[in-house]
């Protein structure tokens, strides 16, 4: 009889061993997985970024001073908006961003903070073919350069949500 709860007390140690191997791999791939939307979600914010940065040059013929000047341009006699609103950073959640500044102070573009490595390495879109084997996000700058607008717009982003974050003046 003493023998048989031995067994029973082995036998229910290794089902939780393999429980826990088997939990440790899901969780791997989950969060394997939901870097990979981060992704996907942080091309199609700076895609936005970017054309919204050119909208509001070709209607100005000068960037943007803050980004909330994307959101509600009032320069013009009718207030534009050449972007809904100014996007979180996905990949921190954070609201700030690096405001990659032209030579007259203006805003040119934007690239996350994060310093974590990307899992994408290739197979960019033209407009961000320069992302290629980049050894951090902030290396993914979305800079208008005077190319054609509405590219970013295939990369809609999948089942994440885009978040909204505040203004973001320099």
């Amino acid at each position: 009889m003493r023998q048989q709860a031995g067994f029973t007390y082995l036998g229910l140690l290794a089902a939780i061993v393999v429980l826990g191997v088997t939990m440790a791999a899901a969780g791997t791939v989950w969060k394997t997985q939901s870097l990979r939307e981060r992704e996907k979600e942080l091309l199609f914010v700076g895609g936005q970024f970017r054309d919204a940065i050119g909208r509001y040059r070709i209607a100005n013929g000068a960037f943007p001073r803050t980004l909330a000047d994307l959101v509600t341009d009032t320069r013009l006699p009718t207030p534009r908006r050449h972007l809904r609103r100014i996007y979180a950073d996905p990949m921190n959640g954070g609201t700030e961003w690096e405001l990659l500044r032209s030579p007259d102070g203006g805003i040119m573009g934007v690239a996350s903070l994060s310093r974590g490595k990307p899992l994408k390495q290739a197979n960019f879109g033209a407009d961000d073919s320069a992302f290629k084997d980049a050894d951090c996000y902030c290396a993914w700058r979305f800079v208008y350069q005077g190319k054609s607008l509405g590219r970013s717009r295939d990369l809609a982003p999948t089942d994440s949500n885009v978040r909204s974050s505040g203004s973001n003046a320099p």
